[in-house]
């Protein structure tokens, strides 16, 4: 039997990475000459990828968003970025762990962000869980990104794992809206970036803690787990 999949989100997911991400979004602001905008407030614009993140940091601060405001903005931001990805990123409690328990109890593992790839993968090389995932799917690594299906599928695909019987785990709307696209089960954490709480947004199972997960897992696949 081809095993399925756990396909993680990133950022808010498995790792806490808002102190980096606001500290090179207030970075690049601040020196093109804006307000520098409170943590609390960038998290809830997180979730959708830099493009987003960016464009709703502009609207907070009430300057138009074009292309021609964007662009240098967010080439800026993302330069700052990889310099300083991982300088205050940690992982969430027993994420990692809990990860690597399940690899041995059978499951594939995989990542599916909206953070570009080229983000994505120097972040988990950073954090050394390579060895943790059999895939890191960015969102820009296909044509569309979440809430579409299709990197989920992607995920999915490129650790060569069966779609049946996978599970999604995120921490917003787009993981729980590409879980539901691609027909697959969704286990929400309640500790990451959304602006809409997510017990509202009708995940299978909500989490506060990596060491509930396994038992969420078990709760949604106890006729697809791996032997």
């Amino acid at each position: 039997m081809t095993t399925p999949v756990l396909v993680f989100d990133l950022d808010g997911t498995l790792l806490e990475t808002m102190r980096d991400l606001t500290a090179s979004l207030n970075h690049v602001l601040v020196e093109a000459g804006f307000e520098a905008i409170e943590p609390e407030r960038v998290r809830k614009m997180l979730g959708a990828g830099v493009k987003v993140l960016m464009s709703r940091a502009l609207e907070a601060s009430k300057i138009e968003v074009t292309d021609e405001v964007l662009g240098p903005l967010l080439a800026k931001f993302i330069r700052y970025y990889e310099a300083h990805i991982a300088d205050k990123t940690y992982a969430f409690p027993q994420a990692l762990e809990t990860v690597a328990r399940m690899r041995d109890a059978g499951w594939k593992t995989a990542i599916c962000t909206n953070k570009l790839e080229k983000l994505a993968k120097p972040l988990v090389r950073a954090m050394e869980m390579e060895h943790l995932f059999d895939a890191v799917v960015g969102g820009d690594t296909f044509s569309k990104n979440k809430p579409d299906a299709m990197p989920v599928f992607g995920a999915i695909d490129i650790a060569g794992g069966s779609r049946a019987g996978s599970i999604v785990i995120g921490d917003s709307k787009a993981d729980i809206s590409a879980a539901r696209n691609a027909g697959l089960p969704v286990i929400a954490v309640d500790f990451g970036y959304t602006d809409i709480p997510v017990r509202e947004l009708g995940p299978d199972v909500v989490i506060s803690h990596y060491n509930q997960l396994e038992a969420a897992i078990k709760e949604l696949s106890t006729e697809n787990t791996p032997t």
